[in-house]
């Protein structure tokens, strides 16, 4: 069973400006409500029972929508609104379950996660990424019976057009299933040329505890940044097994001012 959830928070965003000049861009509404929340309740449904956030100063407003009490009560002993009422009690609810983490320098993806390491109880957890959504199937649920039926740890993928595999990570694979496969490697934006598939990462991972000895060792890569793919290959190569899990459900890039657009017209159209 994997139980905790870590959720990269400290990215500044800068895909999405000027929106996120103001708002951190997981606090963005999507059809009603913040893209986090989306994220939150395909995790709390898959069973995951604490979530670590990683954010930064700059993001602070994301620590005060969480733990906002005495506005809400405010509101609420005035205008008793039903709605701000069930609202109210979701956000008590994952109060219970938030943990916070900081990192005030941007230092890569690697480096978020090694800040979490004396939070982590079990033997694998969950790694979110929150640009990316995943609506119709619960993905991390997948994820999870993927994992309990390999005791692996488990990436999510899909295929993307070959022409764009560049822009992604991707998967070098063996041993295809139907829904999944055993991989061989992490090739982090391969030319078209060398690509070993077009099977590209999504931001959804369920990780062993043993990464973190992993991401010590690491030196910076691009962008002076400390990169958990590389920290993933290393295990790959030293015999831990990792598997792909190609999920059902659709994927929608939240990162980016269009993509932004397209998923609140797809999420309100039901698409």
């Amino acid at each position: 069973m994997i139980k905790q959830a870590i959720i990269p928070l400290a990215g500044l965003g800068t895909r999405l400006l000027p929106l996120t000049s103001v708002i951190p861009k997981e606090l963005l509404p999507i059809n009603g409500k913040p893209n986090l929340e989306y994220i939150l309740e395909e995790c709390t449904e898959a069973g995951v029972k604490q979530f670590i956030f990683i954010i930064s100063k700059e993001k602070i407003s994301i620590k005060k929508y969480f733990f906002n009490d005495l506005f809400y009560k405010k509101i609420i002993k005035k205008k008793k609104d039903k709605r701000i009422i069930e609202e109210f009690r979701k956000i008590k609810k994952y109060q219970k379950m938030i943990k916070f983490v900081y990192q005030n320098k941007p230092k890569g993806t690697g480096d978020a996660v090694l800040k979490c390491q004396r939070f982590i109880k079990d033997n694998f957890f969950l790694m979110v990424l929150p640009d990316d959504l995943i609506i119709k199937k619960n993905c991390t649920k997948e994820m999870i019976k993927l994992h309990n039926k390999t005791k692996s740890s488990i990436i999510a993928t899909k295929q993307v057009d070959k022409k764009t595999v560049s822009r992604w990570g991707i998967l070098s694979i063996k041993n295809k299933m139907k829904n999944y496969f055993q991989i061989k490697d992490v090739i982090e934006k391969p030319n078209v040329k060398n690509a070993p598939s077009n099977y590209a990462i999504i931001g959804r991972y369920i990780l062993p505890v043993n990464i973190f000895d992993e991401i010590k060792r690491l030196k910076p890569g691009q962008g002076g940044e400390i990169h958990i793919t590389d920290a993933i290959r290393n295990l790959i190569y030293k015999g831990s097994k990792f598997y792909g899990n190609i999920f059902k459900g659709k994927y929608l890039d939240c990162g980016t001012i269009s993509g932004y657009i397209k998923s609140g017209i797809k999420i309100f159209k039901g698409n």
